[in-house]
């Protein structure tokens, strides 16, 4: 359905990857849109990556905690947000494996509160960014569509299966109008170097060794983050209250070869891959049937894989002071 998109939106972890994408999208393609983007700036998250939006009377940031029920109060009432736009995740696999604690107060308790929140403020759409690894892992053949059991795999995955039945809960419950988007791996600017694509692009610059689970047979498909941040844009405009969309490509290949296309765009030989022990529980392969979102939402993904990591890794040779200072935060632990 087409909604009026005239409205102040309220942004949470908009200094994170994703959000950093989409907020800059939204305020192009819609004038008429004011965002309030909330983020508690943990390590993952930089309020420099919309430092030029710092200039703009409809882009505001916020310091805070989706956790505090008081600081989402208090920036619900000072706002008034017709939509939220929800990012804000300890969104980690391995992190989730190590302490799984933070990933359940973020990503379960955040998002109760924020479903509370909009409940008692009367926010016309609520839309919730969830992740293809709350369905659990394939075999060889097939994909998940949207009717797909969940069946999470790790800690990370089940605190986000957590809190996509809150939302639904809040739907049939409370008649709040809520959407869930759930993408396949996502890559492109400003993703933390802890993740694959980043973490070996930082790696292979200063020829150190990339590290690659097990025997690297695993299988994503990857969908660059303008294609990942224009699906949830259309679910905004054009989706249906309680509906759930996958967003995903066809760009499926098992990580080792991933990094082999890395290695190659970068001028580093294969030499460079490291196996290292493979993660516990770790999930063989992803596939999303995004068929919903083609229908209903008339999206597709633009951007094919080869383009997208040449973009990818030209973004990040152009922006090396902003990689290396992110790498600091992860030796840090920050």
């Amino acid at each position: 359905m087409s909604r009026d998109m005239s409205q102040r939106w309220l942004v949470t972890g908009g200094a994170g990857f994703i959000g950093s994408n989409f907020i800059p999208l939204v305020l192009a393609e819609h004038p008429e849109v004011a965002i309030l983007n909330f983020d508690a700036l943990t390590y993952s998250g930089r309020r420099e990556n919309l430092g030029g939006l710092e200039s703009d009377p409809r882009y505001r940031f916020q310091q805070g905690d989706i956790t505090a029920a008081d600081q989402v109060e208090a920036a619900m009432a000072a706002h008034r947000p017709q939509v939220v736009v929800h990012f804000a995740a300890e969104s980690h696999v391995d992190r989730s494996i190590q302490e799984a604690a933070p990933f359940v107060r973020t990503n379960v308790l955040g998002t109760q509160v924020l479903l509370d929140a909009a409940r008692r403020h009367g926010v016309s759409c609520f839309l919730h960014v969830s992740t293809d690894e709350v369905y659990g892992s394939l075999g060889t053949v097939g994909r998940f569509d949207e009717d797909s059991p969940l069946a999470p795999n790790s800690p990370y995955a089940a605190s986000k299966a957590a809190s996509d039945l809150l939302v639904r809960a809040a739907v049939r419950t409370h008649g709040l109008a809520a959407i869930v988007i759930r993408a396949s791996n996502t890559y492109g600017p400003y993703q933390f170097p802890e993740k694959l694509i980043p973490l070996a692009i930082a790696h292979a610059e200063c020829g150190e060794p990339v590290p690659l689970y097990g025997t690297g047979d695993n299988v994503r498909t990857w969908l660059h983050v303008d294609d990942h941040c224009r699906g949830i844009l259309a679910a905004l405009e054009r989706g249906s209250s309680g509906a759930i969309y996958n967003l995903g490509s066809d760009d499926e290949l098992a990580n080792r070869e991933l990094l082999g296309r890395l290695l190659g765009l970068l001028g580093q030989p294969l030499s460079l891959i490291q196996p290292v022990p493979d993660r516990p529980g770790h999930d063989h392969r992803y596939a999303l049937d995004c068929g919903r979102a083609r229908r209903e939402l008339a999206w597709a993904p633009r951007i094919a894989l080869e383009a997208g990591l040449h973009q990818t890794v030209a973004w990040y040779h152009q922006h090396r002071p902003w990689l290396q200072a992110m790498r600091g935060r992860e030796a840090r632990g920050r």
